[in-house]
């Protein structure tokens, strides 16, 4: 199968649209979940947001990476795809993960703001982080992408193909 990296996706002869490789994206997922959650456990038992500043700067270079340098320069997506190189790829539609990771820089830009350049330490910064790691484990353990439904539900353009099959399974009664 032949694979041509696009500026966001990558193209492959299955579709006429970019698309990932979503067991790359929930293993990158997975991997910046540990790392961020363990300095949010650290930063909201101790008060030392250290780590959780050190992981918010890695968040928004990765974030950054992805959107505006392509997958092959993320990090995350790398080392993510390493761990499942030997699996099937599970191809998603591109755009709506861009929608994703958007609002994931979103967060990650206002949140490093306010450590960093306001010096909040406190409960704000806190539940901000908490909702970026309720989307990373999400995705990570579950296959849900909270921006992927975001875009799904607003956009005029609607995803045609998700993970899980989404676009497509239709449970019964449903």
């Amino acid at each position: 199968m032949t694979i041509t990296q696009t500026s966001f996706g990558v193209m492959i002869p299955d579709h006429d649209f970019a698309v990932f490789n979503e067991r790359a994206v929930r293993a990158g997922a997975g991997l910046l979940f540990v790392f961020g959650f363990s300095g949010w456990l650290i930063a909201a038992t101790s008060g030392d947001f250290d780590l959780l500043r050190a992981f918010g700067a890695f968040f928004m270079f990765d974030m950054f990476m992805r959107l505006f340098f392509g997958q092959r320069f993320s990090p995350g997506l790398v080392v993510g795809g390493f761990f499942v190189r030997n699996q099937r790829p599970e191809w998603v539609e591109a755009k709506p993960k861009q929608t994703a990771w958007a609002i994931g820089f979103g967060m990650v830009v206002l949140a490093c703001f306010m450590t960093g350049w306001l010096g909040l330490q406190g409960s704000l910064t806190l539940a901000l982080c908490a909702v970026c790691m309720v989307f990373l484990f999400a995705e990570a353990a579950f296959g849900f992408c909270a921006g992927c439904w975001l875009h799904q539900k607003f956009s005029k353009d609607k995803p045609r193909l998700r993970s899980g099959d989404l676009c497509n399974y239709h449970p019964e009664g449903k």
